[in-house]
């Protein structure tokens, strides 16, 4: 009989209720064990990763293990990192990239994920949409709420999208890069050092 967790993973990947609305089709990518430290809690996967169904499998992932300090073989050892986006499909290109995540993904299917993860010492919150589900009291934009990042305690770190988009973000506040980038380095170190 399978463990609860595998049936909700099964659940989820077979999830289509949002086919009508996916002009590329559903293809739900996202990463998950229970035993998981590190939540990496991101905005939709992008159609590089709808093509290949790999999380964070393109320029963005290149730039977000560099901030967190991990090889490929860390970032995808599930039982060590959940990568859970607020939608789990890829919702299509808009006029400024790509669409929002649909909302029904994350009522349905967050806060299961989040019951079944008893583990999780650090919860990388990337992007406004996470910001607004995980943090409790956010900022009035994402950059406010990534400058006030010490406030939200050891376990919640908001982060801006790692995309190439962002360039221009990162070149206008060098201080994230000076101040957030080594203490993300040394939480993501603490929370996958084991306990001697």
């Amino acid at each position: 009989m399978p463990e609860p967790f595998e049936h909700l993973i099964k659940q989820a990947q077979s999830c289509t209720l949002c086919a009508s609305e996916l002009k590329h089709g559903v293809r739900p990518v996202f990463q998950f064990h229970p035993s998981a430290k590190i939540l990496i809690a991101g905005q939709a996967p992008g159609s590089k990763v709808h093509a290949t169904g790999i999380p964070f499998n393109d320029p963005s992932g290149v730039r977000l293990r560099d901030w967190m300090g991990l090889d490929t073989d860390v970032f995808y050892d599930e039982k060590r990192i959940a990568i859970l986006p607020m939608g789990f499909c890829y919702p299509g290109k808009g006029k400024s990239g790509d669409l929002p995540p649909l909302s029904i993904c994350a009522d349905t299917w967050r806060d299961k994920f989040m019951a079944m993860s008893p583990h999780l010492e650090l919860i990388l919150v990337i992007g406004q949409y996470a910001q607004q589900w995980h943090l409790q009291h956010p900022e009035k934009n994402l950059t406010a709420t990534v400058r006030n990042w010490a406030s939200y305690g050891g376990r919640l770190m908001p982060l801006p999208h790692p995309s190439p988009r962002n360039n221009l973000w990162l070149k206008k506040n060098p201080w994230f890069v000076d101040e957030v980038l080594p203490s993300l380095k040394h939480r993501v170190t603490q929370a996958l050092t084991p306990i001697s």
